[in-house]
């Protein structure tokens, strides 16, 4: 059974906006008291969060389908509708999120990091919300909008300072669990180790991580045995140990060779150029092992590594390799630039920036494309009106109608506004610009006009019974 993940393809969906209500109050002797329908709720987002405790990326590997709760509608009596609840995804520190391309969308380090995989709908206005001095009476309600849904790629890069390399059964698992109190599982025979292994090492003042990666061979690069699926686990690291085995059975291999391969093989993969080298030779506990080490070790250094000779069996060496490395380590944590306080960054629109854009196409179609009326339609009802009527007065005063003429639109010619999967598509007419040639004075109900005063009541029912004793008397002369 799989008890390791460090990459997953993750399907995500936010919750959708509720929809808004269009509803009138209504009480005794108050048959019409103006509209009262409540706005609908927004759609959860879906959040990836760090979380130390998490380790693998198990889970959505057996349950890569994640969706945030939906916005409910809202109601009459000026009610909204309640907000959807966000989804938030624990993953381990040093997660990396990436598009279906391979593009990097968030690098998430840190205890507390969060990253909005898909953002929920925003709820629709109810005819409350839509009222005003001139739509006094709305007989329609924005829609929800729908939440965003798509897949991202989840890779897990180990957060260590030190990352152990080196070919199968070079000793690494019993080396990390000498440092540390890590207990990977050690055996005589290849790749035993199938997963990183992480342990925590204390060398005076300095605290640091070292990660056991699994053994790498000639090829890994391109995908050969386990090295190219664990290569990345070494990327954050801020020294690379070699451990070359100086007591292998092997005939064809010496460690001077393996060293060499390794070194390719982190070179293909490329981006670690940079980093500092120790090379470390294991099993010197053992006379051949011992022998092979002093005849190598001026080779090496000519080369420029500092080497260590150690026994992860006897626990010789140990504690000047562990002391060095820590040398290494703080001195990379004091040259990494601090980082800075998270910084609002301001960028205004253009001046000549409508906010939408409108372009002629092959067959002839003018296409819109802008933010502001792709989420105007997805609110739109098409089989209200007057939510038409509504739609089309905001598309004019956005400049739609007049940029359509500019871009040389005549009445009958097709206009779409979206993308071409998801698009709404209509005959356009010049005349839709205001709405009002084709439904009137939308929204306006001389019943809900606002209440006289008292005098001019007064003289109003006056007017009415002296017209009325006109009437009468001009049928009833004597």
């Amino acid at each position: 059974m799989t008890t390791f993940v460090d990459r997953v393809e993750l399907h995500v969906a936010a919750g959708n906006g509720g929809h808004g209500c269009a509803s009138v109050h209504r009480e005794k002797f108050k048959p019409l008291g103006g509209p009262d329908g409540g706005n609908g709720g927004h759609g959860g987002d879906v959040i990836l969060v760090v979380d130390q405790s998490v380790t693998t990326l198990l889970d959505y590997h057996h349950s890569p389908h994640r969706k945030a709760t939906n916005g409910k509608p809202g109601e009459g009596g000026n009610r909204s509708g309640k907000d959807g609840q966000d989804l938030v995804l624990p993953v381990p520190d040093g997660t990396v999120v990436l598009d279906r391309q391979g593009n990097v969308l968030a690098d998430l380090v840190g205890q507390g990091t969060t990253y909005v995989a898909a953002e929920g709908g925003r709820g629709g206005l109810g005819n409350a919300a839509l009222a005003s001095a001139r739509r006094k009476a709305p007989g329609f309600a924005l829609l929800g909008e729908p939440g965003t849904a798509g897949e991202v790629v989840l890779e897990l890069k180990t957060v260590a300072d030190v990352a152990l390399v080196g070919y199968p059964s070079a000793g690494k698992s019993s080396l990390i669990s000498v440092l540390s109190a890590a207990k990977p599982k050690i055996a005589d025979y290849p790749f035993t180790t199938l997963v990183p292994n992480l342990g925590v090492v204390t060398a005076g003042s300095t605290v640091y991580t070292i990660a056991d990666v699994p053994g790498l061979i000639p090829g890994a690069s391109q995908g050969r045995g386990l090295g190219l699926e664990f290569l990345r686990h070494v990327e954050r690291c801020s020294v690379l140990v070699h451990v070359l085995d100086t007591a292998t059975l092997e005939s064809d291999r010496d460690p001077v060779t393996d060293l060499d391969v390794i070194e390719e093989e982190l070179t293909q993969y490329g981006g670690l150029g940079g980093r500092p080298r120790v090379v470390v030779l294991n099993k010197v506990d053992i006379p051949d092992g011992r022998d092979l080490a002093e005849m190598i070790r001026p080779e090496l250094e000519q080369r420029g590594y500092r080497v260590f000779e150690v026994s992860a069996v006897a626990h010789s060496g140990l504690r000047e390799l562990s002391f060095a490395l820590a040398e290494i380590v703080a001195q990379a944590r004091a040259e990494k630039p601090k980082e800075e306080a998270t910084r609002i960054v301001i960028r205004p629109k253009a001046v000549d920036d409508a906010g939408f854009t409108v372009t002629l196409e092959d067959d002839g179609i003018y296409r819109v494309r802008g933010e502001k009326p792709e989420r105007w339609v997805r609110q739109t009802d098409f089989n209200n009106d007057e939510a038409v009527g509504y739609l089309a007065d905001r598309l004019n005063r956005l400049g739609v109608e007049d940029a359509l003429m500019k871009a040389g639109a005549k009445a009958g010619d097709g206009v779409a506004i979206g993308a071409e999967d998801n698009a709404v598509v209509f005959d356009w007419e010049p005349t839709m610009m205001a709405g009002a040639e084709m439904l009137g004075r939308r929204g306006e109900d001389h019943r809900l006009e606002a209440p006289r005063p008292a005098a001019q009541r007064r003289r109003d029912r006056d007017a009415e019974r002296d017209e009325a004793q006109r009437e009468y008397d001009a049928f009833h002369p004597f």
